[in-house]
């Protein structure tokens, strides 16, 4: 999730080595030491997921809250000088970055949360090793997926896309769990994750937990939100891995109903 991050973290991964359990990690209280016997031996090639996480049995199984998208989503109108870290990170819809455009000129924004639970058997990693992590300076954090959610606009009857949906690319961690679980991952640069039995909560405030609809016109729509969308991190089910919302538009604010897991 995009939560708070200190900044001057940028080289924490210069010569890091993630299965070291006596490194120092800032007394972080939700980083995760990993087993050194599951290191590779020298001259051996890495295993897939090699300094991301560790060898675990059993899948991951993301199960995105249709109830708690659907209990928040709003319309918000915002200055494109307030949206300049959004703008870098492409969460806007292509009118945005015309070349006559103001900083005063406004976007219209449909907001919404958004909390995922990983119901599986073993942790969700993120895609990418952490070398290739990027460092986002606006944010102050790194992001370990490219495409962790994906959050389309669709028309009503045709289902037609009409609002350009962006990829949305976060640091993964554990929010919150449920009773008898423990966090074990933070919005580090050491480890990103999402353990069995807890979710990765998005408030609907964040920047870029959003829709742009500037150019969309009133009336009835569908939003789509889908995690883990290119099935890049394999998980046991991905039947529920999307959510719809019915989704009526006024031209100044939008109702969301019928929030339902769909395949």
């Amino acid at each position: 999730s995009l939560s708070s991050f200190r900044p001057g973290r940028e080289d924490v991964m210069v010569g890091d080595d993630p299965y070291n359990p006596y490194k120092y990690t800032d007394d972080n209280p939700y980083y995760n030491y990993y087993d050194t016997y599951e290191r590779p031996r020298q001259g051996s090639r890495y295993r897939p997921g090699y300094g991301t996480g560790y060898f675990q049995y059993g899948l991951p199984d993301l199960v995105p809250d249709p109830y708690y998208i659907q209990a928040s989503t709003y319309v918000q109108r915002m200055s494109m000088y307030n949206l300049r870290c959004a703008a870098e990170e492409n969460c806007l819809a292509s009118s945005a970055y015309r070349a006559d455009v103001r900083d005063y000129d406004n976007r219209v924004l449909l907001r919404f949360p958004q909390r995922v639970k990983n119901q599986g058997t073993s942790d969700f990693l993120p895609s990418r090793p952490r070398y290739s992590w990027e460092w986002h300076s606006c944010h102050q954090h790194y992001h370990s997926m490219d495409e962790f959610s994906h959050y389309d606009l669709l028309d009503a009857s045709s289902h037609r896309k009409v609002a350009e949906g962006h990829k949305a690319s976060f640091c993964l961690e554990d929010t919150s769990c449920d009773y008898g679980y423990y966090r074990r991952y933070a919005c580090t640069a050491h480890t990103q994750g999402l353990s069995p039995g807890c979710y990765d909560t998005y408030n609907a405030d964040i920047d870029c937990q959003w829709i742009d609809i500037t150019d969309v016109k009133p009336g009835n729509y569908i939003l789509k939100v889908s995690v883990n969308p290119s099935y890049l991190v394999p998980e046991s089910d991905y039947s529920n891995n999307i959510v719809r919302c019915d989704i009526r538009y006024t031209g100044h604010h939008a109702y969301a109903s019928g929030c339902t897991i769909s395949p």
